[in-house]
């Protein structure tokens, strides 16, 4: 066996909403959080903060795991990648240090800030950012690529078409790849600086919340298609593919049946479900 280097996990696989329901026990119904942890030095950084990062939370209180800074790096701001931040535990314990990372030109620190101000203002949710009890950081670094934090990855980010603009992440540990690419509108051509971003991946990540079908009338909605996220895989030489981002429109019975189209294409490839975990080697 050769030694696990990453391990990913996902805890929210659903785009726009959260869903509950029978028909949603398989691929689960919270929206968008991942974890991954470097496996040695079992370090863990969080994708994105849609409502999965409240179990995630959770399961690292009751693991005992703890670490001095945890890195939550955002790909962008819309509501279903941050509405489980008020619910996470561990920003509410004093002794821990959360760093909010995001790359790329455009917002200033106070303007991220500014963002979660607002989501916990008195209106919307009764305690206020500042008296969460964890310290904060806003990490808002004006380059593209670097090496970031205690982790030691290298990250490198490329913007892509979304409504408001979106990042996707590219992590390499001792020449091992992860890519976190979703909330993406390709648009007509699959984007070139999108392949070159996921070029030669251990795992690719990508979004596909619609159909071909679907996407034809959903142009402008900042998504992808179950097509475009395997010809990027295809076009890119990814390994393995997992595809998330699941629209709340689509139950496990459709997503089963999309997985097996999918894997007809491309072997190597998953619709990601929560609790998954895939170990990068």
């Amino acid at each position: 066996g050769r030694y696990i280097m990453i391990k990913v996990k996902f805890y929210g696989t659903r785009g726009s909403i959260s869903v509950c329901g029978p028909k949603f026990q398989e691929f689960g119904g919270n929206t968008t959080c991942i974890q991954i942890t470097d496996m040695k030095t079992n370090r863990i950084g969080i994708f994105d903060a849609g409502t999965g990062i409240r179990d995630l939370g959770n399961d690292l209180v009751a693991s005992g795991h703890e670490q001095d800074q945890i890195f939550i790096v955002f790909t962008h701001f819309h509501w279903d990648h941050i509405q489980g931040f008020p619910f996470f535990t561990k920003a509410y314990d004093p002794k821990q240090k959360i760093n909010i990372f995001t790359m790329g030109k455009g917002k200033n620190n106070d303007e991220i800030k500014g963002l979660f101000t607002t989501l916990m203002q008195s209106e919307y949710f009764p305690v206020p950012f500042d008296k969460m009890g964890a310290s904060f950081e806003f990490m808002h670094p004006d380059v593209l690529s670097g090496i970031f934090g205690p982790l030691q990855v290298k990250i490198t980010a490329n913007r892509h078409n979304h409504p408001g603009g979106a990042y996707g992440y590219r992590i390499e540990r001792e020449g091992k790849v992860l890519v976190f690419c979703t909330d993406i509108e390709h648009g007509d051509e699959i984007d070139q600086n999108v392949v070159e971003l996921c070029k030669d991946a251990d795992l690719l990540i990508h979004d596909a919340q619609y159909t071909s079908e679907e996407l034809k009338v959903k142009k402008g909605w900042g998504h992808s298609s179950y097509e475009q996220a395997i010809q990027v895989a295809e076009m890119a030489g990814v390994k393995q593919l997992a595809i998330t981002h699941h629209d709340p429109d689509h139950d496990d019975e459709f997503l089963l049946g999309m997985e097996k189209q999918c894997q007809e294409r491309f072997p190597n490839c998953v619709l990601a479900r929560e609790k998954m975990e895939i170990e990068i080697k």
